[in-house]
């Protein structure tokens, strides 16, 4: 494989692109809200790196301490989203982005990597068998379908450990669509604002939206899934943000 990846700064992220949604005129908001969310992030020594195509090929992460996540993972690295798409899979890609991560976690002197997966393939998550075969172990598994995946440098590290906030599956608000959301991905502004509240009055829901908008925030959540999760009457559903589509919701909800 001669791939050459393209790690974005502060400096280059006006004018390379972002791999998700880079075509979607509809998301065009969402894509440069996450492009402001990328901008503040690196701060703290985030890291995007893609295939330098015009391709959905990317890996993101940073320090667990510092991540949009109720978890507790002192000194690991926090894999976010990290996405090999269409018909360049099965050509190493994935294997050479998650090595650049192991590399960067062992230079920094890290414990591992922690990334949050379904037990089953979630929506917006990564894949979590193709994990598990590059040598992640399941540390901490909830009922309603997450599983925290570790992969440690140090054998001897202290597992990470979800937040007490997520254990239960369920939000405090108890009637209707509750939905929680950041703009840590580009589709999600516009169908939490756009497609969801058509779907919640067509069916006469109530509606509450919930944008994450500090790594406070995040970390103090209900759900694992900070991108986008939604609850129904009070329980998880999922992390599907077709779900706020009329023409998938029904079918999503059950």
């Amino acid at each position: 494989m001669d791939a050459k990846f393209i790690t974005l700064t502060k400096e280059n992220i006006a004018t390379e692109h972002i791999c998700c949604a880079f075509s979607d005129k509809k998301c065009a908001n969402g894509y440069e809200l996450k492009k402001e969310w990328l901008a503040k992030e690196f701060d703290n020594g985030y890291v995007f790196r893609r295939l330098d195509e015009r391709a959905k090929v990317f890996i993101e992460y940073g320090a667990a301490e510092t991540g949009w996540a109720p978890i507790d993972a002192p000194n690991y690295l926090l894999l976010n989203c990290f996405w090999v798409s269409g018909h360049y899979k099965g050509q190493g890609y994935a294997k050479a982005l998650l090595q650049s991560a192991i590399d960067d976690a062992t230079a920094q002197g890290k414990d591992g990597l922690v990334t949050i997966v379904g037990t089953s393939k979630f929506h917006f998550m990564s894949d979590t068998k193709w994990l598990l075969r590059q040598g992640f172990t399941a540390c901490e598994t909830l009922p309603h379908g997450f599983s925290l995946l570790v992969k440690k440098i140090r054998p001897e590290a202290a597992n990470p450990k979800f937040k007490d906030t997520v254990k239960s599956g369920e939000c405090e608000c108890k009637e209707g669509i509750t939905v929680y959301y950041s703009n840590r991905c580009p589709f999600s502004e516009y169908h939490v604002h756009n497609s969801l509240p058509e779907t919640a009055r067509k069916r006469n829901l109530p509606l509450h939206i919930i944008k994450l908008e500090t790594v406070e925030q995040a970390q103090a959540a209900p759900p694992p899934a900070t991108i986008f999760s939604l609850f129904y009457n009070g329980k998880f559903v999922t992390t599907d943000i077709s779900a706020c589509m009329d023409s998938r919701f029904d079918k999503i909800a059950k």
